[in-house]
């Protein structure tokens, strides 16, 4: 399955790219719109302010990429900042609306907590679901993070982490699945869950 990496001028993507790789998965970073529309499955990057991660997002016109390649039934994954892009809004600076496609919105973590959260945590699996394939419950994820998804709808909540409150870290709506943590930093677990997802068909 090929998967491409949505290059729109945010961060070092290079490391996810060779985390599919290290499965056997071929993965592409590419800003090519050619490109990003020929893939079989994308993946929304996002690292840094919420808002500038939209902002520049538009700037390319990714963001209708996205939403129409998504309304085709393509597999996407947001990870860390870009899992947080697919819910409504975020409070993060002022209120900034995100892609939509799943209810809810980003709000900073509670006064008291050490922000950023930075280092590893553990995700409790809320059921079965072909992310979580082979990968036990409380098994341990990378995370950097100060804002987190507050849900809507407990549906398509996939997996959970507790850090002061209990939050979704793991995400999937039909054919949109999200991860807070970052899987090409989680070492066997991120790189299986990254294979799940390039072997992934919703419904």
């Amino acid at each position: 399955m090929s998967v491409a990496v949505i290059d729109y001028g945010v961060g070092n993507l290079r490391s996810v790219e060779k985390a599919f790789q290290a499965g056997g998965v071929e993965a592409v970073v590419s800003s090519n719109e050619g490109v990003l529309r020929a893939a079989e499955r994308l993946v929304l990057p996002g690292v840094g302010a919420f808002r500038a991660c939209m902002e520049a997002l538009t700037e390319r016109g990714f963001d209708r990429l996205v939403r129409e390649r998504v309304a085709e039934g393509t597999p996407l994954l947001g990870v860390c900042v870009g899992m947080q892009m697919l819910f409504e809004e975020s409070e993060e600076f002022g209120t900034t609306r995100g892609l939509g496609f799943l209810r809810g919105r980003v709000r900073r973590f509670p006064d008291g907590l050490h922000v950023p959260q930075v280092g590893w945590n553990q995700v409790e699996w809320k059921g079965r679901h072909a992310l979580s394939g082979g990968i036990d419950d409380k098994t341990f994820f990378y995370f950097v993070h100060s804002f987190f998804c507050e849900a809507g709808t407990e549906d398509g909540v996939v997996g959970e982490t507790e850090y002061g409150i209990t939050y979704p870290s793991v995400v999937a709506r039909g054919n949109v699945c999200g991860v807070q943590f970052h899987p090409e930093k989680s070492q066997s677990a991120g790189l299986r869950l990254l294979k799940n997802f390039a072997e992934y068909h919703a419904g």
